[in-house]
């Protein structure tokens, strides 16, 4: 069984409706609170504009080494959802607990701070440090806008875990991410003279073809790694916007789109790609008008995480009970951004990310809860 401590905070954490959309200040609050009663010293990293928070928190010797854990306090939204039971409020039943997040990922958030408090008085040789962030679901953002800060800390742990869900599988490997939104710009005339004007929706479409041509190109590249569900780059269009009335012609539409992309693929080969796509596809458009355009603005973006498979890492956490091999993710984590600080840094937490989050009815077993509370005690007791 998990930790008492463990269930009473997963069930205070899920009560805060941190949905990216709204404010994680009173999770902050109630974690700054937790973590200065077990003797850790915090500081927090406001979000701009305030209404938002990141907080990191250490205990220990000062210098280098030690633990760094770390969790994003925000969730998806549940509307359009049929939720069976309180998104906002644990429910258990039988092996399970049922709340928006308990998988994604406040169930690790909630042993790390468990953790937290039994390390309130222990005699540690090395730091144990973790870090809470925001806005991860809209890509990565919040750990991106707080790297800085904690770049300042000058941290460098021997092992930094992040705790997406993997079933407590060590994960080596996932893709970067590249989100992107073309502005598309035409003409505004009535549909009767349709051939006359610029249809910004129909930049848009182009585009999308373009796309998918693309797509193909790395399906069938030699770039492709077995490891991944999807072994290629990939490229998704999402959102397509524009238009007002059937019978005027749309000078205006939007379309957000990303790339997945594996370490062998650079991203900058497919912005030097999508721009001569753009190119082609603007030519005879400004024949008819030079106003016509196609902007691209970066929304988000994260680096992906590459760890050999001989690394070190590997076979500390698997000496912490984690010892199923190695695995690659689908999903993006905040994990690339560790690493590229030159922090050993793997992936493994609590939950299912395909079976179980960003669904109605998410739930976490008691099970994997206890396995994470009990690969804590572990890396509790290499710190001493």
């Amino acid at each position: 069984m998990p930790h008492p401590a463990t269930l009473d905070i997963l069930d205070s954490l899920i009560g805060f409706p941190t949905v990216s959309a709204d404010s994680n200040l009173a999770l902050i609050d109630h974690a700054e609170g937790l973590l200065k009663a077990a003797g850790f010293a915090t500081r927090r990293l406001p979000a701009p504009g305030g209404a938002k928070c990141g907080l990191l928190a250490r205990i220990g010797p000062e210098g280098p080494g030690g633990l760094l854990l770390s969790a994003h306090s925000d969730v998806v939204p549940v509307e359009g959802q049929e939720w069976s039971r309180p998104a906002f409020r644990l429910t258990r039943e039988a092996d399970r607990l049922y709340g928006r997040g308990t998988t994604d990922m406040k169930g690790f958030l909630a042993s790390m701070l468990s953790l937290a408090t039994r390390a309130k008085g222990a005699p540690l040789a090395r730091p144990l440090m973790l870090c809470i962030s925001y806005d991860e679901e809209i890509g990565c953002l919040g750990l991106g806008e707080m790297m800085p800060g904690i770049r300042a800390m000058g941290w460098m742990p021997d092992l930094c875990i992040v705790g997406e869900p993997t079933r407590m599988r060590p994960a080596i490997g996932h893709k970067g991410k590249l989100s992107l939104r073309a502005t598309c710009h035409g003409t505004a005339g009535h549909s009767s003279l349709a051939p006359r004007h610029v249809n910004a929706l129909y930049l848009a479409t182009e585009l999308v073809t373009a796309l998918r041509a693309m797509q193909a190109d790395y399906a069938g590249g030699a770039v492709q790694d077995a490891a991944y569900d999807v072994p290629y780059s990939s490229v998704h269009a999402g959102v397509l916007r524009g238009g007002h009335a059937l019978n005027i012609v749309p000078d205006r539409a939007t379309l957000d789109f990303e790339l997945r992309y594996l370490p062998g693929d650079d991203p900058a080969d497919f912005r030097a790609r999508l721009d001569a796509e753009i190119a082609r596809i603007l030519a005879p458009h400004r024949r008819v008008s030079g106003r016509a355009a196609i902007e691209i603005a970066v929304t988000a973006e994260y680096p992906g995480l590459a760890i050999p498979a001989d690394a070190p890492a590997i076979a500390r956490i698997a000496a912490l009970g984690c010892d199923a091999a190695p695995i690659k993710v689908a999903f993006g984590t905040e994990a690339g951004f560790f690493a590229a600080e030159g922090m050993p840094t793997l992936v493994c937490g609590p939950g299912d990310m395909e079976g179980q989050g960003h669904k109605a009815d998410e739930y976490i077993t008691l099970a994997e809860m206890a396995a994470c509370d009990a690969m804590m005690d572990r890396l509790l007791d290499t710190l001493g």
